[in-house]
């Protein structure tokens, strides 16, 4: 690209970024022959007029941070991988284990994996929808946590939602998260079901997290968990994506599974 005044090129990142809601340092900087540091500072300039946000390694149309897609988009979005995904998370639970299943699209999806397998469950859970899914199930005990319904989502949120998992020492928390990053862990849009999440998570003995592809690299509003207090992650990504190669440097377990080729066994490293 021919070289381009500060004026030009800022314009040009803009018009990037509103496109492409979301944009990286080391890319720009390639495209415009600049530096990083000369593009961190157009970027600085852009989040001064209420165009982007800075995140970790690059930037994001402004308010991206803060926009939840719907409970519907973000359950068609990667729907087979997630069966996938919920199926090696069966894979990981114990029978009679005392497991919190957490809100969300991909948890759902492990909560109808769980059909049938006859493990003789006690699932505590602030997602009506996870509740409904396993209430028939034999052999099951299902306790629904009190709490305030987040529409849409039909999850429990609140500090009574929180407060109910003082009663319980539970084995395993599987969470659903919007944002896996190597360095801060996982993250969530929504402050209060982040602070629900800290509250299950202090009650498990083993944590849990499945996210699929497009959740990994990318860092939300509101930080849930460092990558220390993460046991397993449970993913479709590819096994030597960045996050991954990070997040079991720092001691996290990661299970890949291959929804390209069904029949295909999960692998485990780290």
């Amino acid at each position: 690209m021919p070289s381009l005044n500060a004026h030009a090129r800022r314009a040009a990142i803009a018009a990037r970024i509103d496109t492409d809601r979301e944009v990286d340092f080391a890319s720009l900087a390639e495209e415009f022959g600049v530096s990083e540091m000369t593009i961190r500072r157009d970027i600085e300039r852009l989040e001064d007029q209420g165009i982007a946000r800075r995140v970790l390694g690059g930037a994001i149309a402004f308010g991206g941070k803060s926009t939840e897609p719907s409970f519907a988009a973000r359950a068609a979005e990667a729907a087979d991988e997630k069966i996938h995904i919920a199926s090696a998370v069966a894979d990981l639970l114990h029978p009679q284990e005392t497991v919190i299943l957490d809100s969300g699209s991909t948890v759902l999806a492990v909560a109808r994996a769980l059909r049938g397998r006859g493990l003789g469950l006690t699932v505590i859970t602030p997602s009506v929808l996870v509740a409904v899914e396993l209430a028939d199930e034999p052999d099951t005990t299902i306790l629904l946590t009190g709490g305030k319904v987040r529409p849409g989502e039909l999850s429990l949120i609140g500090a009574e939602a929180e407060d109910f998992y003082l009663r319980y020492n539970c084995d395993t928390y599987v969470m659903g998260i919007a944002g896996v990053d190597g360095k801060r862990g996982a993250s969530e849009y929504h402050r209060e079901e982040g602070n629900v999440k800290q509250a299950a998570m202090r009650s498990a003995d083993r944590v849990i997290v499945a996210a699929d592809a497009t959740k990994l690299g990318r860092v939300q509003l509101i930080n849930v968990a460092p990558p220390s207090e993460i046991s397993v992650l449970v993913t479709d990504g590819p096994p030597d994506h960045p996050t991954l190669e990070t997040l079991r440097d720092r001691g996290v377990q990661v299970v890949c599974v291959d929804a390209a080729r069904p029949g295909t066994r999960p692998t485990a490293a780290g």
